[in-house]
């Protein structure tokens, strides 16, 4: 990979920066879309992977009720 990001993940980190109103100058632009790319890039084979429809996502973490009072 490349130390410069694709124009299209620049212009995306761009337009998020200014929706979520982050102040970025161009230099942290571009290292967000590098990393953002290297990401990309890391996750493409994962995406080859044949996923049945039985396959289910984990469930979601809940943590055990806090106890209302302490035992000691």
């Amino acid at each position: 990979m490349t130390d410069t990001a694709p124009s299209d993940i620049v212009d995306f980190v761009r337009a998020s920066a200014q929706l979520l109103e982050l102040p970025l100058d161009d230099a942290q632009v571009a290292r967000v879309a590098m990393h953002l790319a290297r990401t990309r890039t890391m996750v493409a084979p994962l995406r080859l992977l044949p996923l049945g429809a039985e396959l289910e996502p984990a469930e979601v973490y809940c943590p055990a009720p806090f106890p209302a009072e302490d035992p000691a």
